[in-house]
């Protein structure tokens, strides 16, 4: 995956886009940060940690969070939103860790060298072209938990992904286009989606990221994922809402996006006599907000091994 920084001159142009219509920013989360966590590179230590995954020569720095005094039963991998405050979402997750007893790894992708089509639409297309798969940014992602397991030293343990907003979308695309075998993937708010079609084009659906066969086979394997569609009931608001046309065609607000999808992939799993596995789940007086949505009963039904 050479994903490597881009030039200097080009830093701040790429800097605003990441921070464009398509990231969704999570406001409130994380505000509360913690002191500085210690850096290292050997074991997860408990508490709050952080360090630096060499995932196949791309160096991707991590945020982490071990709870003391138990068994770990598996891996929780956060994805940030569009302000790229890993730590703020490491935080955030930590109840939930600290209820199952699951490592936290809280990736860091940064502006710099991932902007939104490669961050938050996975990069798998870039000005209307389709990218090398070998490129594509969710390839990070198995990699990413290869590394955990091997801190862990345990090459079965168990995993569970979770995003909220610009996160969210990026673990769309992670779960439509990557060998993703996480015991289960929550999608929280985000503001668009790969939707269950074979006609609509990538990275919003999956034509032009397969052949025809292989497509099939890839939306059936997307359909049958263990996925909990997360939504805030009350993030109906236009801040940092995805406005392209593919964006609007999935619907008005980040709500009703994330019911059509799901009423979509419900639809196109039942005509095809296809498993579903996806899951609703509201949290009713919850807006766009990744703490809130992250501390939620149904937050905690959703990551419950």
């Amino acid at each position: 995956m050479p994903l490597t920084s881009p030039p200097l001159a080009g830093v701040a142009l790429l800097a605003l886009l990441a921070a464009g219509l398509d990231g969704c920013a999570a406001p409130g989360a994380g505000q509360d940060a913690a002191a500085p966590a210690p850096v290292g590179d050997g074991a997860i230590l408990p508490g709050n940690g952080q360090q630096t995954a060499d995932l196949e020569g791309v160096p991707i720095q991590v945020l982490t969070f071990r709870p003391p005094g138990c068994t770990v039963s598996g891996l929780l991998l956060v994805f940030h939103g569009v302000e790229r405050n890993a730590a703020g979402y490491r935080d955030d997750a930590a109840p939930l860790a600290q209820r199952y007893c699951m490592v936290v790894a809280a990736p860091l992708f940064d502006a710099a060298r991932f902007p939104s089509w490669r961050y938050q639409r996975g990069g798998i297309v870039h000005d209307g072209a389709m990218q090398p798969a070998r490129e594509w940014t969710v390839n990070a992602v198995p990699r990413l938990v290869a590394w955990a397991r091997g801190k862990e030293e345990r090459s079965d343990l168990p995993y569970t992904l979770i995003g909220h907003s610009a996160g969210a979308q990026f673990l769309s695309r992670v779960a439509a286009f990557s060998t993703n075998q996480a015991a289960r993937t929550v999608l929280a708010n985000p503001s668009t989606w790969v939707r269950p079609s074979l006609d609509v084009p990538a990275p919003y659906g999956f034509s032009g990221a397969y052949a025809p066969a292989e497509g099939e086979a890839a939306l059936r394997a997307y359909l049958a994922e263990n996925i909990i569609v997360l939504l805030g009931r009350e993030d109906n608001g236009a801040h940092n809402l995805a406005t392209s046309k593919e964006a609007e065609e999935q619907g008005g607000t980040r709500y009703e996006r994330g019911q059509n999808v799901f009423q979509e992939a419900e639809q196109t799993a039942r005509q095809h006599g296809w498993a579903f596995n996806w899951h609703l789940a509201v949290v009713p007086g919850v807006g766009h907000n990744a703490r809130r949505m992250f501390t939620s009963d149904q937050a905690f039904a959703a990551v419950r091994p």
